[in-house]
């Protein structure tokens, strides 16, 4: 479980292999790994990836972009792939998503060694998730409640 967010990937700086399945479209990936942020981490992690979008889009297009805020739901989580590369092997069409009650990601470990999960930052604190491992991302039962002093 996360409160902010979940990295799905490898462990070192190298690329992380998996298949991602998300609403019937299943692919191959090498990439950064994913970001899985919840509705109180999609101001951190998860809206840097969108920083960087949007900046090699205005480097591309020689404009500014419309900022994107992302609005999530308490009943949702948005995926996102973190540069992803496309190869023979490899696929790059499904980067992105939202995470329902209905709504799976799934994830499957193509990696031999340091496959990992952690949540929230902490790399210490991690699963295993290595070759064969399944990740299958939703939404959980327990839920956050803002507490406030008076």
């Amino acid at each position: 479980m996360a409160f902010n967010d979940l990295f799905i990937g490898a462990a070192s700086h190298v690329s992380a292999r998996y298949r991602i399945a998300y609403q019937q479209q299943t692919e191959e990936h090498s990439s950064s790994g994913i970001i899985v942020s919840t509705q109180a981490g999609s101001t951190g992690w998860l809206s840097s990836v969108f920083n960087m979008s949007q900046g090699i889009q205005q480097f591309i297009e020689q404009q500014v972009p419309n900022k994107h805020t992302i609005n999530l739901a308490a009943d949702q989580l948005m995926f996102a792939v973190r540069e992803p590369f496309q190869s023979k092997q490899t696929q790059a069409d499904l980067v992105a998503g939202v995470v329902t009650e209905k709504i799976k990601l799934v994830i499957e470990s193509l990696m031999p060694i340091n496959g990992v999960i952690f949540s929230d930052g902490i790399e210490s604190d991690f699963l295993h998730f290595n070759s064969g491992a399944i990740a299958s991302i939703g939404i959980a039962q327990e839920k956050a409640v803002l507490v406030t002093a008076e």
